[in-house]
């Protein structure tokens, strides 16, 4: 049995349909942008960056997408960069 076919009466709705397709939105509330970088730990040695959060954040999103850990990198850069917020 072939595959239904469906004829389209509003084009500009169905480009848009089209377009949103590949939308992509991330959600960054205040509470997480205070909570990204590591606070004072308090004990000898190197301090930590970013805290378990981050680290938390940033392996669900590679998960996710199945990204290599650099193009997890370079993709929370952009996506800090776009929302001009101060990563480091």
């Amino acid at each position: 049995m072939s595959k239904p076919r469906y004829k389209t009466t509003n084009w500009k709705q169905y480009n848009k349909a089209l377009i949103n397709r590949g939308s992509l939105t991330f959600w960054i509330d205040e509470e997480t942008i205070a909570e990204w970088k590591q606070n004072k730990q308090g004990k000898r040695g190197r301090p930590r960056r970013f805290s378990d959060l981050a680290i938390t954040t940033a392996l669900m999103v590679k998960r996710i997408f199945s990204m290599p850990l650099r193009a997890l990198q370079g993709f929370l850069d952009s996506v800090f960069k776009l929302a001009n917020i101060p990563l480091v």
